[in-house]
């Protein structure tokens, strides 16, 4: 071997190999490079567009040669994203050593294809400088779908496929897309969601192509298993999984659900030894992990892999030689040949290249001859790269005879090439999981139930942590760090971040209304059509609207960043504008959303009706609130918008050229909100009361006029037992107590009632010796009762007290919602049922979970949590709703997740990506408190924030300051009990 040149290395002239081994594809001028003498050989390459060239190489030339040849070809700069795949002698899929001879890694030439693929997936596109690079990343993307290997939703794959074809034909028209769709397979299941694909492509008038790969790419990068190719495995226990590698470290996956991920910086040492893959981790408890694989090879072959993932993502440069031993080797020689990611960047970015254009080619539905959509059709697209060659890549994929132009006969056939190893025409092949269409969620079903799972598919109680444990640990902090150093700083873009954020949320849960609902009633006669047409006609326009609001809203806060594609000249860091003229829209939509209120009315009288079929769509994951609560979203979104609107006036200076518009935007939304506050009150009443309706059994006649709700919660209960936890609901009449169901439903079953007309209350500590208790004297009987803290007490007395003066403002006529009456002797003499804790619910699987979702409503966590809230509480929790990233970190562990995470309804929502239809676990944060963390708790991280109850620990990290005071401003009022009693009226509200 050669010695290392003095100056820099290049692609082409690794150290330790030869010089003969000719120019990098990362130089200018793109030579093609110098071969060696000898015999020339004929190598086929099949490339990113399914043809096939052949290119003419020495018998004794170097992997390298004919790697950059094909990379001068393409007139690729970003060529060390890429490598050459194929099917060796034993039919494994290997990639071709640039650094060994060709014709010793290629036994029979003539009969071996060489595969040009993206080898390495870097986390974020945008690092992709060259729009060629990014073009053929496409390209792959388009190949992971069509053959099955990128596995994600419908939702997705519609909204991918869609931004394919508006590359390849261009703006949406019925007819020729329909056609298109006919006769070119992008999915193994297009048909299914073939009206979905179009409805998404007509959404994408006057994309470029260049803007459509880079959607394209921001998709693709969020799914779990983009980049992602699987190498069966098993563990210790013989359980089948499979391993992949990724920029981040080595994953785990069952099936095509990753259940745990070991970060580069974790993980010591790489090592396989016969069929047993080796991980050797940095301070863990079991320092080295071990799989089994099919055989040696295939534990070679992965290790190989794992050895350049590495180096490329974490190295600065490519690794030294290890130098060649005198006597004997030991283990193998193999390392990393070419340049690190960063060199990359670095190189490209130094680099000034006078680009030429090209042009992109798709193929007719006959396959006969090429048809071109040409970049200039878009005269703003950026479709440039650097000159070199004798044609542009698009010209060269002409035919022009042989043996340059030579293809087989199916080259240009949409179809699944050669087998991988963990595909699905593989016999190494993991078994296909039927992922559910409505859901984003990359993994099977039924890891994704209604509350956590433990490794042996017992599921976890939902009221005490999240899903996602330890073992799906993505620890990507370097990765997030990096990209908060290129987004903006200002407080005014974290403000719109905010609306951008919340909107994605706002707009799922429509769809929970105007689709997943839709569809679930669609077929049942049962159902009124009148109910049916009347949300339709009501909600459908709403929702309409806000896909377009978003859209303006997403592609401003792209310009805003600096991450949009559209070229065009102006100072987009403002968002008031946007605000003004959707807000302006929105009022003519006003006479729908006053009809909320009645479709939420109607609904319910058609529910009685089929309420299996209601009571179905609930269990539904999509369903993660009680369906009424979306009813009334468009109702709360007013107060988001005008409460964003006044963080962004308060922040401006009047001089500010955004304030303006900002200032009218919110004195029109201000309008709105006051024309419609009446509504919203009585609406979520109601719906508070119909959602108690479903929690209580022995209720006759919840829903009356007049009645309102008030306070729901724990108290103990003095019997001739002792003190018994009892569940107790205030309204304006009455106070009714119930204890928790142990049937399959868990309803609370009502044991009395106490109406307040006439009611007295008397604190009596002293007289019981019982802390914070306090007497009930009604007309017919007395209670005794205690709370679980003097705050909780407090709370109590007062709103009791309020609600007597309620009843006596009133006709003073004792209401009765028991369908008996029985007395409270009678109940005295019945068995209080032990409560579980909240650790006895994590180990064992209780009948709260045999219910479903359902078991993880307010009152059961009430329940579980020895809590209370108050209306008043429902309704600014209304207000007090966000979404966004966070990253996720547990007690014992070191590795933080990033998830998409929404407050709502008192709970944190864990979910993969905003893109996901329902969310993988829910933390319930009442009876948790809201802190920072200590020095001695060794976070060391900015803008975190811990969530604290019991034994249970989790931390959170927020990108900025702005968002972490969010944060902490939205949790505090679901977990401090003083913050979610503020001394306010129902009008302060508003």
């Amino acid at each position: 071997t050669g010695e290392p040149v003095d100056r820099p290395s290049a692609a082409g002239q690794r150290l330790s190999a030869p010089e003969s081994f000719g120019v990098s594809t990362l130089e200018p001028g793109m030579r093609p490079p110098v071969q060696p003498p000898g015999r020339p050989v004929s190598i086929r390459v099949q490339m990113m567009d399914d043809t096939q060239e052949v290119f003419q190489i020495s018998q004794r030339s170097a992997g390298k040669v004919l790697f950059d040849l094909v990379c001068v070809h393409l007139n690729l700069t970003e060529g060390d994203y890429f490598g050459l795949e194929y099917q060796d002698h034993r039919k494994m899929t290997v990639w071709l050593d640039l650094l060994k001879p060709t014709l010793k890694q290629i036994r029979r030439p003539k009969n071996t294809i060489l595969r040009f693929v993206v080898k390495f997936f870097p986390p974020d596109h945008t690092q992709l400088m060259e729009e060629l690079t990014r073009y053929l990343f496409a390209l792959q993307v388009k190949r992971d779908l069509a053959c099955g290997h990128l596995i994600c939703n419908d939702t997705s794959s519609a909204l991918m496929v869609s931004h394919i074809i508006q590359s390849e034909i261009g703006d949406f028209d019925e007819t020729q897309s329909w056609q298109h769709l006919l006769h070119n397979k992008y999915l193994p299941d297009q048909d299914a969601i073939r009206d979905k694909i179009m409805d998404c492509h007509r959404k994408h008038v006057g994309q470029t192509p260049a803007e459509s790969d880079y959607q394209l790419l921001e998709i693709a990068r969020r799914l779990e298993m983009y980049g992602i190719r699987l190498h069966p495995a098993k563990d210790r226990e013989g359980s089948k999984l499979s391993l992949s590698v990724a920029h981040t470290g080595v994953l785990v996956f069952q099936g095509y659900t990753k259940i745990n991920a070991f970060n580069w910086s974790k993980v010591r040492k790489l090592s396989f030894k016969r069929k047993r893959f080796l991980i050797k981790l940095r301070d863990a408890h079991h320092d080295t992990l071990e799989f089994a694989m099919a055989s040696r090879d295939c534990c070679k072959i992965f290790w190989k892999i794992c050895v350049e993932y590495h180096a490329f993502f974490r190295l600065f440069e490519e690794p030294k030689p290890k130098p060649k031993p005198i006597l004997f080797t030991r283990g193998s020689s193999f390392r990393f040949s070419g340049r690190t990611q960063k060199q990359i960047i670095d190189y490209v970015k130094d680099s000034e290249f006078k680009k030429v254009p090209f042009e992109r080619y798709i193929w007719n539905p006959a396959h006969l001859h090429p048809r071109a959509r040409r970049a200039a059709a878009h005269p703003h697209a950026d479709s440039q790269l650097r000159p070199g060659g004798a044609q542009t890549a698009a010209a060269q994929r002409e035919p022009q005879g042989e043996p340059q132009g030579a293809r087989s006969a199916g080259a240009n056939d949409r179809r699944v090439h050669q087998q991988r190893p963990g595909s699905e025409e593989s016999p190494l092949a993991s078994p296909r999981v039927a992922v559910n269409g409505n859901s984003p969620v990359n993994g099977p079903d039924h890891i994704l139930g209604s509350g956590p799972q433990s490794p042996d598919n017992r599921q976890l109680s939902p009221l005490t942590s999240p899903l996602l444990t330890d073992a799906g640990y993505v620890r990507n902090e370097d990765e997030e760090e990096a990209r908060r150093k290129k987004f903006p700083t200002d407080k005014a873009y974290f403000i719109a971040k905010e609306l951008l954020t919340t909107e994605r949320t706002y707009l799922n849960d429509l769809q929970v209304v105007t689709e997943s609902f839709q569809n679930a009633v669609a077929n049942d006669e049962a159902f009124s059509h009148s109910v049916k047409n009347l949300i339709l006609a009501n909600y459908d326009p709403v929702s309409k609207f806000h896909e377009g609001f978003l859209k303006e809203v997403e592609q401003r806060l792209a310009q805003w960043e600096g991450r949009s594609n559209a070229h065009i000249k102006g100072d987009y860091q403002r968002i008031g504008d946007i605000l003004l003229r959707n807000i302006q829209g929105l009022r003519q939509l006003t006479v729908h959303l006053q009809k909320h209120s009645e479709c939420l009315v109607e609904l319910e009288k058609s529910v009685r009706k089929v309420e299996v079929l209601s009571r179905e769509f609930e269990q539904q994951r999509v369903c993660y609130l009680p369906f009424n609560v979306f009813l009334l979203r468009p109702l709360h979104r007013l107060l988001h918008y005008k409460l964003i609107l006044e963080r962004l006036c308060k922040h401006y200076p009047p001089t500010h050229e955004d304030f303006r518009d900002s200032r009218a935007a919110l004195a029109e939304i201000s309008e709105m909100a006051l024309q419609l506050q009446g509504t919203m009150m009585k609406m979520e009443n109601f719906q508070k009361l119909l959602e108690l309706k479903k929690d209580l059994t022995g209720i006759d006649n919840m829903v009356v006029p007049g009645r309102e709700f008030i306070r729901l919660g724990c108290l103990s209960k003095l019997s001739g037992k002792g003190l018994q936890q009892r569940m107790f609901f205030l309204f304006s009449d009455c106070l009714v107590y119930t204890s928790r169901g142990m049937t399959a439903s868990n309803q609370f079953k009502v044991h009395g009632q106490l109406p307040l007309y006439g009611m007295t209350i008397r604190e009596s500590e002293e007289e019981w010796g019982v802390p914070h208790s306090f007497t009930l004297f009604g007309q017919r009987q007395s209670v005794v009762v205690a709370a679980s803290c003097a705050s909780e007490m407090e709370h109590w007395v007062e709103d009791i007290r309020m609600a007597i003066d309620l009843s006596v403002q009133g006709s003073g006529a004792p209401s009765d919602l028991l369908c008996t009456s029985p007395t409270d002797n009678k109940l005295s003499g019945e068995g209080g049922q032990e409560h579980e804790s909240e650790e006895e619910l994590s180990s064992s699987r209780t009948s709260l979970e045999r219910q479903g979702h359902r078991g993880n409503t307010t009152v059961h966590v009430c329940w579980h949590r020895n809590t209370s809230v108050s209306m008043v509480d429902f309704s600014v929790a209304v207000e007090n709703q966000l979404s966004g990233n966070l990253l996720r970190k547990f007690k014992n562990s070191n590795g933080w997740q990033k998830l998409w995470v929404v407050f709502t309804n008192f709970s944190l929502f864990f979910y993969k990506s905003h893109q996901d239809d329902y969310p993988l676990a829910s933390l319930p944060l009442l009876g948790y408190s809201v802190t920072v963390p200590s020095e001695s708790e060794n976070i060391h991280k900015d803008y975190v924030f811990k969530l604290h109850f019991k034994s249970h620990v989790y931390y959170f990290r927020s990108e900025s300051e702005y968002t972490f005071e969010r944060w902490m401003e939205v949790i505090r009022s679901a977990t401090c009990s003083s913050s979610r009693s503020l001394p306010a009226t129902r009008k302060d509200l508003y």
